[in-house]
């Protein structure tokens, strides 16, 4: 179920009114709260969606029926249930819940609630940080000791990646859950309900929808059930009472819909296209590229991971990526936005389409292996550098034997002292045709080193 900025209580005895961090008992906001708060449920029973955490049997239930959890740690998107399951554990374990907003709290706000949990240790401080990314060091550092005791329970909730935000120490001290996106079905049977319901919901406007029209308004909310209820209290609000929600009021929301598109779907969606183009799937690629510009990548960016492409997946399958590619990166810088995207579905789509080999990556990672694995072969005397009279004494450059003298621009001479074979060309694009030419360079070579011709390897 959605999260909300409202903070809850669930105590057998009330705290004092100006202990920081405690809401007042919910009954006295319910009046004035939005849909999607008073829609809330009270148990984890009535949570839908998270299956895979909240399924009969799975570790956080059981956790929760026994109260032997410690500090929990809820990441996921926004609206995916992260305080409502706070909130819930909250009340079927009877324990104080005391909410801070990490934007808001402050290292003084926090020492008077670490205080106040250690005056009353019989009542089970539940300490719920909201936007537990925005704490800094410090501040997470100041959780520590009273985690460690078990003075509170620490319960986070961000919609950031935890390994990056969250200090290791007390990322260790936790049990970490991840919650997914809701499905549109799950969306639409609340949205039903909240209709439906006169005491929590919006049964007293007597409002209807189809179900088609729940379901599409599902859909639009791309798994946030909060945005969901937040959306459909506006359109409900919007009509008089025993009104009907129509397509037509629906296309109105779906006008002013925003993609959403943060640090972490920025990582996960530059992802998608990189192996979307890498596997040759262009329609992918083009909608991941559509869903970066949408929710406002920097595309030179993108244009610069098109580069990498071409020639870590292209490569010589295809010569011509890596110029296109580079082409593609100085446009964007001289035309900008928008026009850019034209040439930035131009690159993508060439990509994407284009032959695939990983040959130079491969053949790169050979040629490194060599050097760390094997002794550092010498540069052979014949392709040392002459210049200076000193060189030229030492013997640099002797038996240097010019490539364009002989057929193919072939010479009978060794680049390194100890044969290797680094770069296999594969069976895409124009690479076959390159490994024809270096067989038959191969076999021209050593048919002039065997002739005995000056310069071969002795």
């Amino acid at each position: 179920m959605p999260d909300s900025d409202q903070g809850s209580l669930f105590a057998e005895e009330a705290p004092p009114a100006d202990e920081p961090g405690v809401a007042a008992p919910p009954d006295d906001r319910k009046a004035h709260q939005p849909l999607a708060a008073r829609m809330r449920p009270r148990r984890l029973s009535e949570v839908v969606g998270q299956e895979h955490l909240l399924r009969a049997g799975s570790l956080l239930p059981r956790l929760v029926a026994q109260n032997r959890f410690g500090s929990l740690i809820f990441y996921g998107p926004p609206g995916t249930g992260k305080t409502s399951i706070a909130e819930a554990i909250a009340h079927e374990t009877r324990s104080r819940f005391v909410r801070v907003n990490a934007v808001m709290s402050n290292v003084a706000e926090m020492r008077e609630i670490l205080a106040a949990a250690r005056r009353r240790p019989e009542a089970g401080t539940i300490l719920f940080i909201d936007e537990l990314h925005r704490f800094n060091k410090s501040q997470q550092d100041l959780l520590l000791p009273d985690v460690e005791e078990g003075t509170v329970r620490l319960i986070g909730a961000t919609t950031h990646n935890p390994g990056f935000y969250v200090n290791p120490p007390l990322l260790s001290r936790s049990h970490l859950f991840r919650l997914e996106p809701l499905a549109p079905e799950a969306i639409a049977g609340v949205l039903a309900a909240a209709l439906a319901d006169a005491e929590r919901g919006l049964g007293a406007q007597r409002v209807g929808a189809d179900a088609g029209i729940l379901a599409d308004l599902a859909v639009l909310c791309d798994g946030d059930l909060r945005r969901a209820l937040n959306a459909l209290e506006v359109l409900a609000l919007s009509l008089p009472e025993g009104g009907t929600i129509t397509a037509g009021e629906l296309e109105t929301f779906a006008r002013e819909r925003r993609v959403r598109y943060d640090a972490d779907e920025h990582y996960d969606t530059i992802s998608a296209f990189i192996k979307s183009c890498r596997g040759g799937d262009p329609d992918a690629a083009l909608y991941w590229l559509a869903k970066m510009l949408v929710g406002g990548e920097d595309p030179r960016f993108i244009a610069r991971r098109l580069v990498i492409l071409a020639s870590e997946d292209v490569g010589l399958a295809d010569p011509q990526a890596l110029p296109l590619a580079v082409a593609a990166h100085h446009a964007v810088d001289f035309i900008g936005l928008p026009e850019a995207e034209l040439t930035l579905a131009h690159a993508t789509l060439y990509i994407a389409t284009a032959p695939k080999s990983n040959s130079a990556t491969l053949a790169l990672g050979e040629a490194r292996r060599a050097l760390t694995e094997r002794p550092v072969q010498p540069v052979p005397a014949p392709l040392r550098d002459k210049g200076g009279q000193a060189n030229k004494r030492m013997g640099h450059g002797k038996g240097y034997l010019y490539a364009h003298d002989f057929p193919e621009a072939i010479a009978p001479l060794a680049y390194l002292e100890t044969p290797l074979k680094l770069y296999e060309p594969k069976d895409a694009g124009a690479e076959p045709e390159i490994a024809r030419r270096l067989a038959r360079w191969r076999a021209l070579r050593a048919a002039q080193i065997k002739e005995g011709a000056p310069g071969r390897k002795k």
